[in-house]
């Protein structure tokens, strides 16, 4: 009994969820012309923070509305950055993550006759992401793209091809700073967790991020509040949207970030702030990108 009322509440606050994030949507769309920053459009529906309503903004500024899209890292699909699309417009689009059941999972969360959606369960990496992505089709006509596994997003990103995809969401970490154009070495099998105990050493800095996608032919056209995902236009659409484009020289909006999700040595969360968080983290090892080389992350902060 007590499960059945689990799910039956579970139904109850997704569909919540759901009926809110279409009220906001529709309320807020004709205002979308007289925002001018990008996190102000921040509102979290099935996403993780408030990627939900960027992606909407991005999305109708292309004039999208049924988008093909592809997220790499999306657990069991209960909070995604492409969920909503799915719900909302029965979108076509594929899902990567390796977890057991993955499939069993994420039909917990959505109905699969709902929209055209592939799941695929497979752990990717720099060797096999594009193989995976052609056997799938996933780079034809691609409208939206996420990225965010926790590791070795940067050297996936790099093997993409140029205009990948129209918009693109990809996730950073901010504790590396605004100046830093560093990554954590391309390890196979990466795990943030058995890497540094704290949780802390993951994924690329922002400027690592942006000048990738320069190279991609995208423009960096903001983050999320939180600031962990950064959003990109394709250069060919960016005109589409009436925002104020970030100085890409000043990255510190983009990193300022107040997030405290440092563990102990236990597991426990200690809640570092502050520089203590990138202090805490001095002995790891990441790639420098202006170097080319691995370094300890307390090296590049000699004579700072």
């Amino acid at each position: 009994m007590i499960g059945i009322l689990k799910k039956v509440l579970k139904k109850y606050l997704d569909n919540k969820k759901y009926s809110n994030g279409v009220s906001h949507i529709i309320k807020i769309r004709p205002q979308y012309k007289n925002y001018e920053n990008l996190n102000d459009l921040d509102y979290k529906i099935y996403s993780q923070n408030g990627e939900d309503g960027i992606i909407d903004y991005l999305l109708s500024s292309l004039s999208i509305d049924k988008p093909n899209f592809l997220e790499i890292g999306i657990g069991d699909y209960s909070e995604c950055n492409t969920r909503f699309i799915y719900e909302r417009a029965s979108a076509k689009g594929i899902v990567i993550d390796c977890i057991d059941d993955l499939e069993k999972k994420i039909s917990k969360n959505v109905n699969l006759w709902k929209g055209d959606l592939k799941i695929v369960n497979e752990k990717v990496n720099s060797k096999n992401i594009i193989d995976i992505l052609k056997r799938f089709s996933a780079l034809e006509n691609l409208d939206l793209f996420s990225l965010d596994i926790d590791g070795i997003d940067y050297w996936i990103l790099e093997k993409m091809p140029v205009n990948f995809s129209k918009i693109a969401v990809i996730e950073f970490n901010s504790i590396y700073g605004p100046n830093l154009k560093i990554t954590t070495p391309n390890i196979e099998n990466f795990d943030r967790s058995k890497y540094h105990f704290s949780n802390l050493c993951f994924g690329a800095s922002l400027k690592a991020i942006v000048d990738l996608m320069k190279e991609k032919n995208f423009s960096f056209v903001g983050t999320n509040l939180t600031r962990c995902n950064a959003f990109f236009v394709q250069n060919d659409y960016v005109n589409l949207i009436n925002i104020k484009l970030p100085n890409q020289n000043d990255l510190f909006n983009h990193t300022n970030s107040n997030i405290r999700e440092s563990r102990d040595k236990d597991g426990n969360l200690n809640y570092l702030s502050g520089s203590e968080r990138i202090k805490n983290i001095f002995e790891c090892e990441v790639f420098d990108l202006n170097e080319n080389k691995i370094v300890k992350i307390q090296n590049l902060f000699k004579g700072n």
